[in-house]
Formats: structure tokens, sequence, C-alpha cells
């Protein structure tokens, strides 16, 4: 027996464990065996691992790709190739473009774009507003992965709908099984305090981190929590930010509502010092908190258990739009949000090798958790036999230094981890059993990515 590609001696890590010496074999794009480096078939390809770490392709369930629309800032294309970069295999787009992603035409519209130009296969939310809450039943035939409302002040000024109507919506979507995330700030105290900073002069970076309370994040989980115990729909917390959030979720688990939540890099990377070293570029929705809401997450939302899954909110701006030539200036002339495909990993892999994570728990958060939350799974976020081949290499022992922007894929690759020193790297990336970055460079082919269809996990 001979098959299309087979990948040997790797270390092969899942979250039931690691088998050393071991491999996978790909047929059709799909895996047709796991195991012992001698145990699997010939191949028309073969992968050396030469000793490395294989693991089931990252899923990052929240990237902002900018199309349709904004296609100055990312599209697809250039999302997707970073992806590839970075060792993700899926990424979920979200609906905040020009048009916003509130109706099927404009869902299919984003499909659409999709399938023509990227390089790894994606889905996407689509946002609940005021205006189209009776659209919820055609939203979900037209494929979505889930529903997203924006809670708090955010790029693109999508409107949060009233209290009334999220329960409405809330109702609806129990109703077609999807999960209903939120940006969790509560859109009236940042506004407070937004217009109180400006009056008295406060335009530094720190300030606008400041403007955003913690407050303003936990309140609003507490009450999507409350409103989900009501209705019994399920739902998730993007980018949790702080400690006293991630406290929030916990008390939900604990109360048997169906809640998940997902952190990024930077919150556990950096603390709020990070706008005083890099200013505007560090600028992000909600913020980066101090040391002490950081180590409550790592605590309460990691190592107990609150935080579910691992994503980036990638979200690429202009060098102007984020105010790098004047990184210390009136940050309310500044955008918030930066890149993260392709530091997500090396981050991840730092922490792994700090004693933070094991290879394990990482695999959990990054791939096998994401998958599940979002219906995905075991097509995606496993290495189940009969499921996708999709996996991602790394080099766990890689030291490295991300020393300029312009090394990464992005169309504008604007980051605060410029500088930064990371332990680990992927280094291969397959989707659907085609090789999509090796050596240092994407070799897949635009258009390759698919839509991942979820009525067919």
């Amino acid at each position: 027996m001979s098959v299309d590609l087979v990948v040997r001696n790797c270390t092969v890590v899942t979250p039931a464990g690691r088998t050393p010496d071991a491999g996978v074999a790909v047929e059709d794009g799909t895996i047709v065996a796991v195991g012992k480096s001698d145990r699997l078939p010939d191949a028309d390809r073969v992968l050396d691992g030469e000793g490395k770490v294989l693991v089931p392709g990252i899923v990052d369930g929240h990237i902002h790709n900018r199309e349709p629309g904004l296609e100055y800032k990312e599209d697809w294309e250039s999302a997707t190739r970073a992806a590839a970069a970075g060792g993700v295999t899926t990424v979920v787009g979200m609906p905040n473009t020009d048009p916003v992603i509130d109706r099927p035409e404009h869902l299919e519209l984003k499909f659409d774009r999709g399938e023509a130009s990227a390089h790894v296969d994606f889905q996407s939310y689509v946002v609940v507003t005021s205006e189209n809450i009776a659209l919820i039943p055609e939203l979900d035939e037209a494929g979505a992965i889930g529903y997203k409302i924006f809670l708090g002040s955010t790029v693109g000024d999508v409107p949060p709908p009233n209290d009334g109507e999220i329960l409405e919506a809330m109702e609806k979507i129990r109703k077609t099984g999807k999960r209903l995330g939120f940006h969790e700030e509560n859109g009236e105290i940042i506004d407070h305090y937004t217009e109180q900073f400006k009056a008295a002069g406060k335009n530094d970076p720190i300030d606008h981190s400041h403007s955003r309370p913690v407050i303003a994040e936990q309140e609003a989980v507490e009450r999507m929590l409350t409103f989900a115990e009501e209705t019994g729909a399920k739902i998730h917390m993007f980018h949790v930010s702080s400690g006293s959030a991630a406290e929030a979720v916990a008390r939900g688990k604990d109360r048997g509502i169906d809640v998940t939540a997902e952190t990024c890099p930077h919150y556990l990377w950096f603390t709020e010092d990070v706008m005083r070293e890099k200013g505007n570029p560090a600028r992000i929705q909600p913020p980066i908190r101090d040391a002490e809401e950081q180590a409550t997450l790592w605590e309460v939302g990691i190592d107990e258990g609150a935080i579910d899954s691992i994503a980036t909110d990638h979200a690429p701006h202009t060098p102007e739009e984020k105010k790098v030539d004047d990184p210390f200036g009136n940050t309310w002339d500044a955008i918030s949000g930066f890149v993260g495909l392709e530091t997500e990993v090396p981050a991840l892999l730092t922490f792994v090798n700090e004693g933070r994570l094991t290879l394990e728990e990482w695999v959990r958060r990054h791939s096998t958790r994401p998958a599940q939350i979002w219906g995905l799974y075991p097509k995606k976020g496993s290495l189940q036999v009969g499921t996708d081949a999709d996996f991602t290499i790394v080099d766990p022992d890689l030291e490295w230094t991300l020393e300029d922007s312009d090394d990464l894929h992005s169309k504008n690759c604007v980051t605060p981890f410029v500088g930064e020193s990371f332990t680990g790297k992927a280094v291969s990336t397959v989707v659907r059993g085609e090789v999509v970055y090796e050596d240092g460079d994407v070799v897949g082919e635009s258009g390759y990515g698919t839509r991942v269809d979820v009525d067919d996990v």
C-alpha cells in the first residue's frame, strides 16, 4: 500500500499524550494512519520530521481578515498566508467588515471571497444587531459557524442590540444549536470614561487602557451569563483580558451555564506596562491589563481552567492608523488592534518552555477545544483516522527574536511583539494533506483553502 503523504520521525502530541518516533499517513486529504514511524505505509512523498513535534492543526477562532470592504488593511489571501506561516490551519473571520456580515448574502460574499484566495481553511461569524434578529434562522441555514454581538465600542462601530433584543436573539440562537459570542465590554461605562479622559486631556496610550476598566468587562460577562441562564443559550466570551472576567466565567461554569471563553497570547505575555514602553502599537480592545489581573488570568483562567481556548484577535491596521511614527502621541487619534497569527504559536511554545503549560495543554486549548466549541471537531482539531489531514510541525527548542514586523506575511504587520524573543516556532503547516508552509516559505496556492461546512462535521 502506498499513500499520498507520510510524515515520520516526529513526537506526535495530542491532548491525550505524546508518542515519540511517530507520524501520520495521508490519502486524498484525509488521515489514514497515525502511529510509530516504522508502522506507517510507503508514500509518494515522505517528510522527515527530524525529531520535531507534530500536533493537530492550530485553529484560530478569532481573526479580523477585513474582507470584504477593508482590504487595504488585510484580505483573505494575506491573512491566511500569515496563518499558514504561523502554523494555523483553520481560521474564523469576524463580521465587522464593510458590509458587515449581518445577512445571508453578505455571508455568502465573505465565503466566496475566501474560496477565491485563502491558503488555509476558514469559516465566519455573523453579527447580531437590532436590525437582523429575525434573520437568525436564515443565517444558520446559510452556514455561519456562530453568532457575535459587540457589547462595547469597537472598530467598525457596530451598534449593540438592547438587552431585550439580546434576550430575544438568545432564544432564537438556542434553537439553532450554535453558539453566541460576545465582545464583552459595557459600552456605557467605556463611553463615560472616554469622554472624561478626553475632556481632562488624558491622551497617553495608557489612558486608553484605563478608560476601559476591568469592571466594564466583568459586568458584561456577568450580565450575559445571567441572560444565558435564563434562555439556555450557549455563549462564548471572546478575548478575555482580565483575571476578574475569568473569575466571572468560572462562576458561570459552576452554575451549570454552557459558557466557553478564550484569551489571547498578548494578555498572557504583556502587562499594561507595554503601553508605556511601546505605546499605541500595543493599543487593543479590551486593553492589556496590569500585573495583578494578569496573574489571576493565569491562575483562574489557565491553571484552573476557566479559559477554554486561545485565539489571537488578529486585527491588522496600517502603520499610519496605528501611529507607528508617533507611538506616544495622542492615543485618541490611533486605532486599536494588531496582528497575531505568526506569533501565537511561538508565544504559547515559549510558555511551554517556561513550564507554564504542557505540550498537551497547549494543543488542547489551541486546536482541540476551539474546534469543539465552534462545531468543527473532529474534522478539525484532531488527528483521528478519517478526519482532515491538518497538522502543524513545530520546533519547540528554536530560539529566535522577531526583529522586524516586515518579516511577517500580513498586508499590515504592526505588532507589539516586535523585539520579543521566543522559544519555539512552526516549521511546517499541512492543510488537508497539502504542505502549505515549509522551510520558511508559504508554498501553498492561494485559493486552496476552503470553507469548512459546519453541517458536514
